[in-house]
């Protein structure tokens, strides 16, 4: 069986993280630098969210069965919102190291090395990052755009590593290395806010964005034989859109014309985005029943409070 190109990603990112782990982890450790022991934390744990990242995409990918029949795509929010929550602690240890250096005021050795082995370090990611960011665009997988964003936050932490290095080198002032190392953690913390609030949006099941919503009716509205719409909703689990709606017809229509009509509705739909998949389920109506199934709905809301 063909591994899909999200899986191929996931363990080329697992890979890459593993090998800068070693080199950062021993530098780090051997120099006393914050900012290196800092970005060595940061690949450990990405390396640990790209293996969990293979087996969520995977489950992810499982067809429809009996138990679930809507699929398991919201497995990719749930691991990113994880990713997400592994990324802000790491960020936070991150902060507890730089100021617990900045206190006892410890001094940083092994500096050119470091620089070396940091230099090498963002080749490394950058190329990965390219890789990421190509295979997120033609997928639109949220697993590997979180993947994508988390190495793009490694890319330039490494970069402020290698200044902090720099820095303490020429100046022998080693409290640089923890005052950069605090701001990496704050921008590794900052960053992972967007991963968590995009995965916990999905798993809330909020709307597609409100220019695709805009389309969709347009798309329904524009239909010369659609007299109009009602009770629009969208979401998405990450590579899935669901899409209902009720479209009022002519009370009179053939089943087989009303049939033709939804199809060529939701072949315009499918068209907005062809990297997801799309699950479409129109209503057909005789006349506006908006109003009464409002009642209806909110009315068997209060019945139950």
């Amino acid at each position: 069986m063909k591994m899909s190109s999200q899986k191929r990603a996931t363990l080329v990112s697992s890979s890459v993280a593993t090998l800068l782990v070693l080199v950062k982890l021993v530098l780090g450790l051997a120099s006393g630098s914050i900012a290196v022991l800092a970005s060595a934390i940061d690949s450990l744990l990405d390396m640990l969210v790209s293996v969990f990242n293979f087996f969520a995409i995977q489950k992810a990918e499982e067809h429809p069965n009996e138990a679930y029949q809507y699929g398991k795509g919201k497995v990719q929010a749930i691991a990113a919102v994880i990713e997400g929550t592994v990324i802000t602690i790491s960020g936070m240890f991150i902060i507890y190291e730089a100021v617990k250096k900045l206190y006892h005021g410890s001094t940083t050795s092994l500096v050119a090395p470091s620089i070396i082995a940091m230099t090498v370090s963002i080749v490394i990611t950058f190329l990965l990052v390219q890789y990421l960011l190509k295979v997120a665009k033609e997928t639109n997988n949220l697993v590997i755009k979180a993947d994508a964003l988390h190495y793009k936050t490694d890319l330039w932490s490494n970069v402020a590593v290698i200044v902090a290095l720099v820095l303490v080198y020429v100046t022998q002032v080693h409290a640089i290395d923890a005052i950069f190392g605090l701001g990496i953690g704050i921008y590794i913390v900052y960053s992972a806010y967007g991963i968590i609030q995009e995965g916990v949006e999905i798993l809330l099941d909020r709307a597609l964005d409100a220019e695709m919503v805009g389309e969709i009716g347009s798309i329904i509205d524009s239909h010369p034989e659609v007299t109009s719409y009602h009770w629009l909703k969208t979401r998405t689990d990450g590579s899935t859109n669901f899409v209902e709606f009720h479209m009022v017809l002519r009370p009179n229509i053939l089943l087989l014309e009303a049939h033709r009509i939804a199809d060529e509705v939701e072949a315009q739909i499918y068209a907005l985005d062809t990297k997801r998949s799309w699950i479409i389920s129109p209503h057909f109506d005789p006349y506006d029943d908006e109003q009464v199934n409002e009642a209806m709905l909110y009315g068997n809301t209060l019945l139950k409070k």
